[in-house]
């Protein structure tokens, strides 16, 4: 059996949605909008996410933001949007699949499978703990002996691809398209200038990073 985090806003689409899901052997968790779509997902690790777009308090790409950087399962879109820039978008923002409503629940279920089929979803901890400062990905929130440091959202994009690959080297062009864009693969100076207000923030000694550690010439690795 599969869980299924099923979001969207229209109340009558998610009742169909949650019987049609466990008529065919789901498990469903519902959400109607986006801040209740991240807590249900860090609580009920599910297994596939089905996310609407149009949500009343977040986009839903920005729920794929808030996602992506911890949740490794399928999310399969379903949007009301049937422009090819939205669907481009929401691809980029790390959505495997698009459903345009009105859709064909025979096709939803479907597609479904398809995603499922790639392999379960990894069951990857939200929150990443070290022994100075704690990263809670799912809430987008970092506290610093249990204090909420206040990040920007540049330093938390930053932070956020350094943690979804611990111990591994992220190389600076990476950063740099996935934070800033990939317009600014050269700007290098962007990350030793950003990199040095996380550490003040977050590092015990910034002078002598220890979690937050650079590769000369090669990108940075986050090591917990």
């Amino acid at each position: 059996m599969s869980r299924v985090l099923a979001v969207d806003d229209d109340r009558q689409l998610l009742r169909a949605l949650r019987i049609t899901l466990r008529a065919a052997g789901h498990e469903v968790v519902t959400a109607a909008d986006g801040c209740t779509a991240l807590r249900e997902a860090a609580a009920e690790h599910p297994d596939v996410v089905v996310l609407d777009l149009g949500l009343p308090d977040l986009d839903g790409t920005e729920v794929l933001a808030g996602l992506r950087p911890w949740f490794t399962g399928p999310v399969l879109v379903l949007s009301a949007r049937a422009d090819s820039r939205d669907k481009v978008d929401a691809l980029d923002a790390g959505a495997d699949d698009y459903v345009t409503k009105p859709f064909d629940m025979g096709e939803l279920l479907a597609r479904l499978r398809a995603l499922l089929r790639r392999g379960p979803a990894a069951a990857d901890d939200p929150v990443v703990s070290t022994g100075h400062f704690t990263i809670d990905l799912a809430a987008r929130r970092v506290t610093v002996d249990g204090a909420v440091a206040r990040l920007t959202p540049t330093e938390w994009g930053l932070l956020s691809e350094l943690v979804r690959a611990p111990g591994r080297l992220v190389s600076q062009r990476q950063l740099l398209q996935a934070v800033w864009g990939p317009a600014y693969e050269k700007e290098t100076n962007y990350l030793r200038v950003y990199m040095a207000q996380l550490r003040r923030k977050l590092e015990p000694d910034p002078a002598h990073p220890r979690y937050l550690q650079t590769e000369p010439g090669m990108g940075y690795r986050f090591t917990p």
